[in-house]
């Protein structure tokens, strides 16, 4: 239902992203050669530099033009501005809509103002309808997420991303199993918090208003921070770790759930440290530039052929078209 809903979502999308003058048009497209067509779709994608001095000869093309056919073949694949803008729009909606449904339903029961509720009269604590709606919804968006990395571009934090995935959907099923739901919902509307705004950010950036795009990331990244490496640890970790030790006893899944809570926290980590090295070189170059998160090679990333090139080593790109999830070259940046 999530899928197909994504899908649906098109078409509201597609017409916003028109009237901002994004176009349907993809990278530039590879020039129709047969030999290299074979090679990237049988053999390699990124050829290394004996096979590129092989295929110069066979063609009688120079080495540089045969690494940039290989550069463009490769971005012809990923998808156009259109969609990712359609993509970041439904994300941003989504998240947006259930960061604010949480807060709503958050802000009424006794648990988000004192943590020690998480666990009194455990297990035995009701489970309302709005409870299990904000569970279902989550779940089902996460389980889109993790099936849809497949058949989107691979992108170099693809492990990362899987891991993330995976640990969600563990802990959304295992403490809805383990009716662990209220100190559940406290981590979901808490990762919610900072995840519309990376979107707002992507938006921004696909309809070109780079200076709105700048201010959406440096509010993500402090939010981001703040709520991962400040208010989770300190908010939920100290909950699950030592109050409902207190309060309930080590149960058995005790160590299986916060060894899954703790595994986010190291993925915090590796994200707030690439956040914060993008915002630096945002500093540095005054704008929000390329960082570590692109899907799109851009013309700067030639394979060079190194200056002592005797024996047929050259400097090829070591990422092929995969960076960390979600941004974009050329000065830009958050695609996804």
């Amino acid at each position: 239902f999530n899928l197909a809903l994504r899908n649906s979502f098109r078409f509201i999308a597609k017409p916003c992203a028109i009237n901002l003058g994004i176009q349907d048009s993809g990278p530039h497209r590879a020039q129709p050669n047969a030999i290299l067509e074979k090679v990237f779709t049988s053999i390699t994608k990124s050829p290394d530099g004996k096979r590129l001095e092989g295929l110069s000869k066979q063609l009688d093309w120079d080495v540089r033009k045969i690494q940039r056919w290989f550069r463009h073949r490769r971005n012809q694949d990923k998808p156009t501005t259109l969609t990712k803008f359609c993509e970041s729009m439904w994300r941003f909606t989504f998240y947006l809509s259930i960061f604010f449904y949480g807060i709503r339903f958050l802000w009424t029961v006794p648990w988000f103002w004192d943590t020690r509720q998480c666990w009194y009269n455990y297990p035995f604590q009701p489970l309302t309808s709005r409870l299990y709606y904000y569970y279902i919804l989550e779940l089902a968006f996460y389980w889109s997420l993790m099936f849809s990395q497949f058949t989107d571009i691979k992108r170099k934090d693809f492990l990362i991303m899987f891991v993330h995935h995976l640990a969600t959907i563990g802990l959304i099923t295992f403490s809805y199993m383990n009716n662990m739901v209220r100190v559940g919902t406290l981590v979901l509307c808490l990762h919610d918090a900072s995840d519309f705004l990376l979107e707002a950010a992507k938006l921004a950036n696909y309809a070109k208003y780079q200076r709105l795009c700048d201010a959406f990331f440096m509010l993500f990244g402090v939010v981001f921070i703040v709520t991962r490496l400040g208010i989770y640890p300190f908010w939920i970790l100290n909950t699950t770790l030592f109050e409902s030790w207190e309060l309930i006893g080590p149960y058995p899944s005790w160590w299986l759930f916060n060894g899954l809570l703790i595994t986010l926290q190291i993925l915090h980590i590796i994200w707030s440290y690439l956040i914060i090295r993008t915002a630096y070189k945002a500093l540095v170059r005054g704008k929000v530039s390329k960082d570590d998160r692109s899907d799109v090679e851009s013309s700067s990333e030639e394979e060079d052929v190194t200056s002592n090139s005797t024996k047929g080593v050259f400097s090829t790109s070591s990422n092929g078209s995969n960076r960390i999830n979600g941004h974009v070259a050329s000065g830009q940046w958050t695609e996804e």
